[in-house]
């Protein structure tokens, strides 16, 4: 057997439709199609997810209350209070926190949080800092920086 005798098998087969070709053609006239209408025209499907004018679905949802943000971004927080215990002018990372015993989890980066009182000058490092944390890390001598 060679490649140029593999043929499908009889009846397999069938001839194609030939939409809008006359009477002898099968599907003559309306082609099929019914009479009027937007699904009767030439070029006619509306593409995936078209309502007909209306605002579509997959447009509509984020729209609503309720819906989480995809790919939300995790921390590990802590509140500006919990480094008033440190020593002063101690560098502040993730890891000091945990060998501290501050900070359980180190699994996601490190955002400082602003409440509470700080008067010991830190220099902190972390990943991301709320505005009232920032301003009283500040106020009290010490340093914010991003990683």
């Amino acid at each position: 057997m060679r490649l140029s005798d593999a043929k499908p098998k009889k009846g397999s087969k069938k001839r194609p439709r030939r939409i809008g070709r006359g009477i002898a053609a099968g599907q003559g006239a309306s082609g099929g199609f019914g009479m009027r209408g937007q699904k009767s025209r030439s070029g006619r499907s509306t593409r995936p997810g078209f309502e007909g004018g209306q605002m579509p679905l997959y447009r509509r949802l984020p729209k609503l209350k309720h819906f989480t943000v995809i790919n939300r971004k995790h921390y590990t927080t802590i509140n500006v209070g919990k480094l008033a215990s440190l020593p002063a002018n101690s560098e502040v990372t993730l890891i000091s926190l945990t060998e501290a015993k501050i900070v359980t989890s180190n699994k996601e980066p490190l955002k400082i949080l602003g409440d509470g009182e700080l008067n010991v000058a830190l220099h902190v490092k972390a990943s991301a800092f709320t505005t009232g944390a920032r301003t009283k890390i500040e106020a009290a001598g010490g340093t914010c920086e991003v990683i």
